[in-house]
């Protein structure tokens, strides 16, 4: 694809860097907040109102209640703390180190202890008693669904349920207190389990394909240079080993004084200037651009970085029927707006559209990410691309186009001078790489 392809490489520091990636990064951020933020909730709700009622049943039940909060409190930060490892060990990253969750398991066992002894001195209402199993295991199960298979913790969880209800009942809670607790354990458990787990495979598939696009990019740009290296070598290869042979026979006729080593040396020489030549014409031939191959090369890259793109009139009069030196011109233009599109803005689909008019073929490049491309003038790239135009009587207009649509429009005319040269296009210095 030319030297597009070079972009596809840019494509993570020009786009995924500043919108994908960022939106990946946000919406991971936004997971592991919500993850870290549950335990709190619940803490200050189910797990604190339900304790109003210990003010009033004696110093014992205040004691219990007040131990019940603190070490809930201690669970929270905690299982904060395990969110951002369970996530990576979740998606295969970081393996979580299990000796991390030896205080968070002693300390859902003194909680447990703390519920079971307020329920035994009747230090909370019989209502309380639910809202308090709910709020219970919560800040411990978030991080542990993520470290065990679900078969794992599904069984783990009816084992404490069982434990809990056992414990509850030989402290003398009524049958239907009971019912309601194992009923509230049912609910948290598998509260946690389908908005935890679901929320960190969402998010391992998203950071997977944006790798795996990441990686499309890059084996991209691998096999271009391949492309390059192969016909460097095929240019220069036979022609080096010529030389080489043809100059040893040089200094072996010299050496016996045969008047045949002007000769091979002349002919060194021109082999050596042809080869000079040719490599000439490779890089100019990667570097020149050619309208239907930058076509091809805009719709790959662009969909590459996940924007659909669409490409009208490529093979119409206004395509392959312009002039070479329009094509050559447009192809910049094309390249150039390609390369916008990936650096700036958010945009989702792109149009390429080619049509005469007047006597002129314009191409306008068309996107829906206007709401953070830069203001027209504002880049050395498209004064660039000016001047080319200009060099062919042309003219480009860049700006806003209504409905958060980003237009670029190229027109040049069909009566333009041929043959004219152009500058260098200011799109693919190295400095703006």
């Amino acid at each position: 694809m030319k030297e597009l392809t070079e972009v596809i490489g840019h494509v993570r520091g020009w786009r995924r860097g500043w919108t994908e990636r960022t939106k990946l990064q946000r919406i991971d951020l936004y997971t592991r907040v919500t993850l870290c933020a549950l335990p709190w909730i619940f803490l200050v709700s189910w797990g604190l109102l339900p304790l109003g009622a210990t003010l009033d049943r004696g110093p014992a039940a205040i004691a219990l209640g007040g131990a019940f909060f603190g070490v809930n409190a201690v669970q929270c930060l905690l299982s904060n703390r395990n969110v951002s490892l369970s996530f990576a060990h979740y998606r295969g990253s970081e393996p979580f180190p299990m000796r991390r969750l030896r205080l968070p398991a002693a300390l859902l066992a003194v909680l447990t202890g703390l519920l079971v002894a307020l329920a035994a001195v009747g230090g909370i209402k019989d209502e309380g008693l639910a809202l308090l199993v709910l709020d219970l295991p919560v800040a411990f199960t978030i991080p542990y669904v993520l470290l065990v298979p679900v078969r794992t913790y599904l069984l783990h969880c009816a084992a404490f349920a069982v434990a809990l209800v056992a414990l509850l009942a030989a402290v003398g809670v009524p049958g239907g207190l009971l019912f309601g607790a194992a009923l509230s354990l049912f609910v948290v458990f598998l509260l946690v389990l389908t908005s935890t787990r679901p929320s960190a495979w969402s998010m391992s598939v998203m950071w997977q394909a944006e790798d795996a696009r990441d990686m499309q990019a890059r084996l991209a740009v691998a096999e271009e240079r391949l492309r390059f290296g192969r016909d460097m070598h095929d240019v220069l290869g036979r022609n080096l080993a010529v030389i080489a042979l043809k100059s040893e026979l040089a200094v072996e006729l010299a050496q016996r004084g045969n008047a045949a080593a002007v000769d091979q040396m002349v002919e060194v020489q021109r082999i050596a200037r042809a080869s000079q030549q040719e490599v000439r014409d490779v890089v100019r031939g990667y570097r020149e651009a050619d309208l239907p191959t930058e076509l091809l090369g805009a719709k790959g890259v662009l969909e590459a970085a996940g924007i659909s793109c669409t490409v009208e009139g490529a093979d119409g009069p206004a395509g392959i029927g312009a002039p070479p030196a329009i094509q050559a011109a447009l192809g910049w233009v094309v390249r150039e707006a390609a390369t916008n599109v990936l650096r700036h803005g958010d945009p989702r689909h792109c149009v390429i559209r080619l049509t005469t008019a007047a006597g002129a073929v314009v191409l306008e490049v068309e996107n829906d990410g206007a709401g953070a491309v830069p203001e027209v003038g504002g880049g050395s790239g498209l004064a660039g691309l000016r001047e080319r135009l200009a060099a062919l009587g042309g003219s480009l207009e860049a700006g806003a186009a209504g409905d958060g649509l980003f237009r670029v429009t190229a027109t040049v005319p069909l009566t333009a001078p041929r043959g004219l040269p152009s500058p260098a296009p200011r799109s693919v210095s190295s400095e703006e790489r």
